[in-house]
């Protein structure tokens, strides 16, 4: 029996406080400083209340403004990071859930061999191997365009390695009874894993989701053409002007912009991506 005291709940809720507190000040500062004249962030003074310009500052950024700093509209950015961010997490559980569900219910040789070499790639990131991926996307023809920006970062290990995790807990006798009612392998995958897997596909898409939106280092190689670039990029970009100061309330306007998809996705995909993490019997 857990003892109430009072001092107890005291003690977690300013923990709890402080941690609010830590993560939203700096959301909060960047949400401030997008409301104001770039004069007053230059000034050398952190206001911490909103400005009278935050109509203006978010429609010079979403409008033809940014075209001026010598950048693609945000909006075209962000549709650009929105296609990728949805190819890479489409596609990542597509194929992994496909891969996990051969190597569980297929008998075929040199089966658990494929499986390691697959989890294997988990020790091999992105930047291990993003020279011979990159000469691999420019003979294929697939620089700036939605297509090199997704396919060389759709496999998954760590997707495939969870769902094959999972497909080992559900009963051997749901294949049986699938098999007694004359269910092939894709009527079974179809009607009876993939219902089962909606919460881990759910918690998985979440993820790879915000692991797409985030991406920097491989756009940047695989883009030259401005009207392929991503949100990511674009910030930076804003960031580094030559020959000028950065115009800051539009950086930090753009920031909140970039912050809006991930939030969104985590808020309306909040439950089943807590049960995806969390649930042990399905």
């Amino acid at each position: 029996m857990v003892e109430n005291r009072p001092w107890l709940t005291v003690l977690s809720h300013l923990v709890l406080s402080i941690g609010v507190l830590v993560t939203a000040l700096p959301i909060w500062i960047t949400f401030v400083a997008s409301t104001h004249p770039v004069e007053v962030l230059m000034s050398g003074r952190t206001p911490l209340w909103p400005g009278g310009r935050f109509i203006e500052n978010y429609t010079t950024v979403l409008g033809s403004g940014m075209e001026a700093a010598g950048s693609v509209p945000v909006g075209m950015m962000m549709w650009n990071s929105l296609v990728m961010a949805l190819m890479i997490a489409v596609g990542k559980i597509a194929i992994s859930i496909i891969a996990a569900y051969a190597i569980v219910y297929f008998r075929f040789p040199l089966r658990m061999t494929c499986f390691w070499i697959i989890f294997i790639t988990l020790m091999l990131p992105v930047e291990v191997r993003i020279l011979p991926t990159f000469g691999v996307v420019a003979d294929l023809g697939m620089l700036n365009s939605y297509w090199g920006l997704s396919v060389p970062l759709i496999a998954s290990a760590t997707a495939t390695f969870l769902f094959r995790q999972f497909f080992l807990t559900v009963p051997e006798e749901l294949a049986e009874a699938a098999r007694i009612d004359g269910a092939g392998p894709l009527k079974f995958f179809r009607d009876i894993l993939l219902p089962l897997s909606r919460t881990n596909i759910a918690a998985l898409f979440v993820i790879l989701f915000i692991y797409g939106w985030n991406q920097y280092l491989w756009p940047l190689l695989v883009t030259t053409d401005e009207s392929y670039y991503t949100i990511v990029m674009g910030i930076q970009r804003m960031v580094a002007v030559p020959d000028s100061e950065p115009v800051w309330h539009e950086i930090m306007a753009t920031s909140m912009l970039a912050m809006l998809p991930p939030v969104l996705v985590v808020v309306f995909m909040q439950r089943l991506f807590v049960k995806g993490l969390i649930e042990q019997e399905k």
